[in-house]
């Protein structure tokens, strides 16, 4: 028997630490909230949460819809539990997957995506000037994104935006590795286009 299975089922809430049910895996954290440990749940969102919502804002453009597309990510996770097996998929595999599908069905629906309600992190280091402008070169950036085919843009935003690697992205997009890397040199060049097209406006023309 699982390990994890054996003390969820053994073990309650109450007597496993804080700083030990944080050292557990998203898969052993996910066992031990199907046998009823609400404290593993709540570190499993807080671990998840930011990363799923922030895939589906790349791939969507829009705070309010990847929002929902988060919450309804998480909610198909703990549905599942019950059935989660150690030996399969890492959690943020299977939350890849599902999210991706979720945002192509919504990108279907959507009317022309908007860059408004994209949050990006500020430096509060930074004057006022270099702001605006980190801004509008992260819009840029999420317009490019939004003008890419949708599989380029699944494959340049888990590569190059989350940092999976290849054999991750073709477990999460289901098709083979030399199909990510295709994908992902498309994108990019794509990309370097659309983006090359807007350096005097993104600042990044040198001053002579």
């Amino acid at each position: 028997m699982d390990f994890y299975r054996f003390a969820a089922g053994h073990v309650l809430a109450k007597d496993l630490s804080l700083t030990a049910i944080e050292g557990l895996s998203d898969g052993a954290l996910l066992v031990l909230f199907a046998n009823g440990d609400q404290q593993a749940a709540r570190v499993l969102t807080l671990r998840l949460t930011p990363a799923v919502l922030g895939h589906a804002m790349r791939l969507l453009g829009d705070r309010a819809e990847a929002e929902d597309v988060a919450q309804e990510a998480m909610l198909r996770l703990w549905r599942i539990a019950p059935q989660w097996q150690q030996d399969q998929a890492k959690v943020t595999t299977w939350l890849y997957r599902v999210v991706a599908n979720l945002c192509t069905d919504r990108l279907r629906k959507m009317r022309p995506m908007t860059l408004d309600a994209v949050d990006e992190p500020v430096d509060e280091t930074a004057s006022t000037a270099e702001q605006i402008q980190d801004q509008i070169r992260a819009q840029a950036l999420q317009q490019a994104l939004n003008d890419l085919p949708e599989r380029q843009r699944q494959a340049v935003v888990l590569r190059h935006i989350e940092g999976l690697s290849n054999p991750e992205i073709a477990e999460i997009m289901e098709i083979s590795i030399e199909a990510v890397e295709s994908l992902n040199a498309r994108g990019r060049r794509s990309l370097s286009v659309k983006l090359s097209e807007k350096r005097e406006e993104l600042g990044y023309v040198d001053a002579h």
